[in-house]
């Protein structure tokens, strides 16, 4: 049977890895913190405190025969420009250590989850692709992409098989940070003055792209690539907005301020970028991940803004204790 090591386990994405794979067949063997406990799914588990340049691997990986790489210290909006090197240290050079000691144990192949911010922050008149010259805008993009990079390497070395994933925002039952607020905008019935924005932006759901990681265990045509991944459909934030409340069923109050002047408003109130990230545009194009690998989203977007609003009810009854 195939050992599939998964990073990450407990955290949002790597719960549902865990999950989806021991499903597919594989046994799966999880790292966990300290003290944590081993994911639903995970048959086998090893505790890793962590991850950096000088974390220990080898008992971890003892007939491992793929890595999904999943942990990583996660983007965090404003973020000190100081913190770049904590983000090089987990990222990239945590990704190194765990690739070479891979390649020592003959690992047949590793998986990792990368981000779009390695292409960029905004599309403009056509989606990010695949082969498209980096360009990342801060310290988190910078240390995916050095963590591909040196990927790359170790790969051209010592045979390492490869494959990189560059999901954009992912949401699902778990989400955090700012796709949470946006379920807790529509939830409080709050008007919203987005209704004159048009951008359009790509997402994908914690199901469908755990389901294209399990696609691409032993896919060799997906070794030594880099892959878009997205669940096929790219919206407005107003209509993202529309749909959540169509989940929740709530009315959606829109109002038309112009984009003008939410930038200059988030200017002033120290929020610029998460206005940005409202109105800006984000689109990654998925065709080569369909043509070359024959994969199709199997969760429609509604059908997964419902499974992500049914999480968040839940959790809000709870914390009211109902």
């Amino acid at each position: 049977m195939t050992r599939l090591l998964v990073t990450g386990s407990t955290g949002f994405v790597g719960r549902v890895l865990c999950a989806d794979l021991a499903r597919r067949g594989y046994l799966v063997r999880a790292t966990v913190r300290p003290g944590r406990e081993r994911p639903a799914g995970a048959t086998e588990e090893a505790v890793v405190s962590d991850i950096r340049g000088d974390t220990r691997w080898d008992s971890v990986l003892e007939g491992v025969d793929v890595v999904v790489h999943a942990a990583a210290r996660a983007h965090v909006l404003n973020d000190a420009a100081a913190n770049s090197e904590l983000y090089q240290e987990a990222n990239a050079r945590g990704t190194q250590g765990l690739a070479l000691a891979a390649a020592r144990h003959g690992v047949r192949q590793f998986i990792y989850l990368s981000s779009v911010k390695v292409n960029g922050e905004w599309t403009g008149s056509r989606p990010f692709r695949e082969d498209d010259a980096p360009a990342p805008k801060d310290a988190y993009g910078s240390s995916k992409l050095s963590a591909e990079q040196l990927l790359a390497e170790i790969s051209a070395r010592f045979g390492l098989h490869a494959t990189i994933v560059r999901p954009p925002l992912v949401y699902g039952a778990g989400v955090r940070a700012n796709f949470l607020r946006l379920l807790r905008w529509v939830d409080k019935g709050w008007p919203l003055p987005l209704g004159a924005v048009e951008n359009r932006r790509s997402l994908v759901s914690v199901w469908n792209l755990s389901d294209f990681v399990g696609h691409l265990v032993e896919k060799s045509e997906s070794y030594g690539k880099v892959w878009m991944v997205s669940d096929g459909v790219d919206i407005s934030t107003p209509e993202l907005l529309r749909r959540i409340g169509a989940a929740m069923g709530r009315r959606v109050r829109l109002v038309a301020v112009p984009e003008s002047a939410l930038r200059l408003a988030g200017s002033l109130l120290g929020r610029r970028e998460q206005i940005n990230r409202l109105c800006g545009s984000l689109v990654v194009d998925i065709s080569s991940t369909r043509s070359m690998l024959g994969w199709e989203p199997p969760l429609d977007l509604d059908t997964a803004l419902k499974r992500t609003v049914t999480w968040y009810e839940e959790q809000a009854r709870g914390d009211r204790g109902t």
